[in-house]
């Protein structure tokens, strides 16, 4: 069956923006009593599985055939078409009061992103792309920048929360990169970082330890925007590998060799 990728596109967008109205309200209200803990560093609360359990039912309207890979578990994956779901891409920002979390939802055939769309919810900016179809901030076309040196680029990454094995090359990687560089930034939200690479905000971004839920979108929109992704080997799936660098494509191959040298994990 051929789907309507636009038009999907667009009706996700739709109920990204319904979802993010629910957090946007909850911020207001909402208290340390009522978070909840995954694991180390690893919070949750009501409004991440009430965002959740919205996206699941809206989506199952729009392909019923598609599973779900969502952070809290709602839903079943599926062999084929899966919506992959952050609700709540940042949550220890929003529990903070800090202004950067998204909505974060993609469907993917496979390893394939098919359509994405993040929504940065206290900027109120909806970032879609579906494949072949370009790139969007709030339905205007966005392209990644065009700076071609990364001593003149802005970088993004993030920090593992829980995976503390790989921290000391993370900061060799880090030293080097502060050196040749105009900076980095560290959001707290990889679907954010990933939108803004897209919209050429930051020149790239690169993390490990990440999960589907956080990066499936962003991988599209930065592709679909003229960028470039990869693991941080060749042989690495940015998806479902726990790894990625994404750019502008001028600076990737530069950027990858820095991590090269100070990146040795091979698992």
């Amino acid at each position: 069956m051929t789907m309507d990728l636009r038009h999907i596109t667009g009706k996700v967008a739709a109920l990204s923006a319904e979802v993010a109205a629910f957090i946007r309200t909850e911020s207001l209200r909402f208290t340390e009593a009522n978070v909840e803990s995954k694991g180390q560093n690893n919070l949750v609360s009501y409004v991440d599985t009430t965002a959740e359990q919205r996206f699941v039912a809206g989506l199952s309207e729009l392909v019923p055939q598609a599973g779900f890979i969502a952070e809290e578990g709602t839903g079943e994956r599926a062999d084929g078409l899966n919506w992959v779901i952050d609700p709540l891409d940042g949550t220890t920002n929003f529990v903070h009061g800090l202004p950067c979390y998204c909505t974060s939802v993609a469907l993917m055939r496979g390893n394939d992103p098919l359509l994405g769309v993040v929504l940065e919810v206290t900027r109120n900016e909806c970032f879609s792309a579906w494949k072949g179809g370009g790139a969007f901030l709030n339905g205007t076309p966005m392209r990644v920048s065009a700076r071609t040196d990364l001593r003149d680029s802005l970088l993004a990454t993030g920090f593992p929360y829980d995976d503390f094995g790989y921290v000391s090359e993370y900061m060799d990687l880090l030293r080097e990169l502060m050196h040749r560089t105009r900076g980095i930034r560290r959001l707290g939200s990889a679907a954010a970082d990933l939108a803004y690479v897209a919209c050429g905000r930051f020149e790239a971004f690169y993390e490990y330890g990440l999960n589907s839920w956080d990066v499936a979108a962003g991988v599209l929109l930065v592709r679909e925007a003229g960028g470039r992704v990869s693991g941080f080997h060749p042989a690495k799936d940015p998806v479902f590998d726990e790894e990625i660098v994404a750019s502008n494509s001028a600076i990737h191959t530069e950027l990858l060799e820095v991590i090269e040298r100070n990146w040795q994990r091979q698992d």
